[in-house]
């Protein structure tokens, strides 16, 4: 069939719902067998029996010359849902526009740009869809949208095509809305790479086309700037006038299932999310807000193991699947040809495809940090930085979205280098990377001349980024000052361990990187983590991060959808404040702290937000299967 599937939902049920309203002229008055031919042509139609329905409406056409023009375009209609627009080609010649009311003349118009499309007549279909002062109802804005981008892209206009799709997006759901995002993403790709830049480049911040424009960069393997989400509106402002409980944005299902591995490779990582998830959730027993029953699942950390999961989740009622964990298990999760029950995965399957129909997207990606570290060194003023990293896969990542982010920021890396692997001595690496010193002046008249010959480095706009563990990290700040490179350092998270260890972290001081609000209890609202973590092992050290994360897996529950639906919009989180993108992934602002006498203290004027933290609720009696292990 040649009609995409989107057509056909959008219209089956609103088409045939309103038939006998729509085909009643207001100059003619229908008589009883009328009435009753019309019902049974129309209860055809709604069994799907469109081929019968277009006969009886013809046989009424012929019976009934009052309404005949109406009758034959709700026959040509019929076709059309079977699949077989050309069919109704005759019938639609028959009809005489003038004798059309209410939003017939438009419903013909849909059919012959339709019918022009099947016969490769874009530049017709792209008229009869574009005519200007046409009121368009509700019930067919979709499908005027739908006929009009595919009329763009047979004609070749790519750009209006998207944009077409766009515009398109936010009245979609599922599956139809995850077709059309690819759609219109392949029109963006076709357009190529060189094309869709110069367009970003000239789009101001906040226009409509721009994440989508670098949603296609990214699936052509560009790596592109991640400006920082606009906090606008924190979720949970009371409303008074609702009652003293009641929070702006708060809905929860039903019941949620929790999809983590229990077993196997991974499920020591899964513990402390696990344990953080349901923290949150006993927490949030201040208040008198309604909470669902959760149930837990062991998705085994593999493929099929998230997927039977799911499935057994579905079956058990769930009305929201948070999880699974793994990129392989949340790749087979969103893999399925449907998903009956919406899912917040707790990672990305591939930075380079959109979140599955009816699915969000949440995880600690090191690409926002190397993003982020890049903003915050703009606003400083240092546009000028070097990058030492280590091989790892994180920092790699890290490292390029820094680039990426200081570019559009109008920065200029000056130079790279990868720690190597093992080696304690780093003098060779920083050597190579000519550094600017904080030495004395050259004392002879030869090495005087030769540093007058040498183009100066201004140092007050110039800062080093750095991507590594705490071990590796202590082995460079000293060998740094050593060689007397006096600059400005930022880290990402990685550099910090996650506990107060002053004396072996004194060679870090000075140090400035990004990281969860939680750690240093820096988002007020949030249990207290000293608190947490003198019971919890999981909330220590560097588990504190999976132990946070899991927090905040539980606070997107009652808010995930008002934060797809209002842009701007954030829920201040554990990991930092989070939001939402147009394509359903959770973004996070992070926190900014610097090592001081050995000790990670949070920065005053960082990213953090001093909001009204968002609603606590109730703890139920919980059922052994719903329990959070032991700590």
């Amino acid at each position: 069939m040649r009609f995409m599937r989107l057509a056909r939902v959008i219209t089956t049920g609103l088409l045939f719902a309103l038939v006998l309203s729509a085909c009643v002229p207001t100059s003619a008055v229908r008589s009883p067998t009328e009435i009753a031919a019309a019902q049974h042509a129309d209860a055809l139609a709604q069994q799907g029996q469109f081929d019968q329905a277009a006969q009886a409406w013809l046989q009424l056409a012929a019976q009934s010359p009052g309404h005949a023009d109406s009758y034959r375009l709700q026959a040509a209609e019929a076709w059309r849902q079977e699949g077989r627009i050309e069919q109704a080609a005759p019938v639609l010649d028959k009809i005489r526009r003038e004798r059309l009311s209410g939003d017939e003349p438009l419903r013909l118009d849909l059919l012959r740009a339709e019918l022009a499309l099947d016969r490769h007549d874009a530049r017709s279909a792209l008229h009869l869809t574009s005519q200007p002062n046409v009121s368009v109802p509700p019930s067919l804005q979709l499908r005027l949208l739908e006929l009009r981008a595919r009329a763009m892209k047979d004609a070749g206009d790519l750009w209006g095509a998207a944009r077409t799709r766009v515009q398109m997006d936010a009245e979609l759901q599922g599956f139809d809305q995850a077709q059309n995002r690819r759609q219109a993403l392949d029109l963006l790709a076709k357009l190529g790479i060189a094309p869709l830049q110069q367009r970003a480049a000239a789009m101001k911040p906040g226009d409509r086309m721009l994440p989508w424009i670098n949603e296609a960069l990214r699936q052509l393997g560009v790596t592109v700037a991640q400006p920082q989400p606009e906090l606008q509106q924190a979720v949970g402002m009371l409303l008074p006038e609702a009652g003293a409980n009641v929070r702006e944005g708060y809905e929860v299902p039903a019941q949620v299932a929790l999809l983590l591995p229990a077993d196997g490779d991974y499920a020591a990582a899964s513990m402390p999310i696990r344990q953080g998830f349901f923290a949150a959730y006993l927490d949030a027993g201040r208040n008198h807000a309604p909470r669902p029953a959760v149930r837990s699942y062991n998705s085994h950390g593999t493929a099929d193991g998230a997927v039977q999961a799911y499935q057994q989740a579905v079956h058990d009622g769930a009305r929201l699947v948070v999880g699974p964990l793994t990129r392989s298990e949340v790749a087979a999760v969103f893999a399925l040809p449907q998903l009956p029950v919406p899912v917040l995965a707790l990672n990305h399957p591939d930075d380079r495809q959109l979140p599955a129909g009816n699915a969000s997207e949440f995880g600690l990606l090191p690409e926002t940090e190397g993003a982020q570290a890049a903003d915050h060194m703009a606003e400083r003023g240092l546009l000028r930085t070097y990058v030492v990293i280590s091989g790892d896969d994180f920092a790699q990542r890290a490292a390029s979205a820094f680039k990426a982010e200081l570019a559009s920021r109008g920065g200029e890396v000056i130079a790279t280098t990868v720690l190597p692997v093992g080696a304690t001595s780093f003098a060779d690496t920083i050597k190579n990377l000519q550094l600017p010193t904080t030495s004395a002046a050259p004392a002879s008249a030869a090495s005087t001349a030769a540093a007058a010959a040498t183009e100066p480095v201004a140092t007050g706009d110039t800062g080093i980024f750095i991507s590594m563990r705490p071990n590796q990290a202590r082995l460079l700040m000293p060998q740094l000052r050593i060689a007397q490179a006096d600059l400005p350092v930022f880290a990402t998270s990685h550099v910090y361990a996650g506990g107060d260890d002053a004396p072996a972290n004194r060679d870090l001081d000075g140090i400035e990187f990004c990281d969860a609000p939680w750690l240093f209890d820096a988002q007020p609202g949030l249990p207290d983590r000293a608190a947490i973590a003198a019971k919890l092992p999981a909330a220590r050290d560097g588990a504190a991060r999976l132990f946070a994360f899991g927090m905040d897996a539980w606070g997107l529950v009652p808010y995930l959808d008002w934060l797809k639906a209002h842009p701007g919009s954030y829920m201040p989180g554990a990991t930092g404040q989070l939001a939402a993108d147009p394509f359903g992934r959770i973004r996070r602002v992070l926190t900014w702290a610097k090592f001081q006498n050995g000790v990670a203290r949070p920065l005053s004027g960082n990213l953090q937000i001093d909001t009204v933290p968002p609603p606590a609720t109730p703890a139920p009696a919980s059922s052994s299967a719903d329990t959070p292990p032991a700590g």
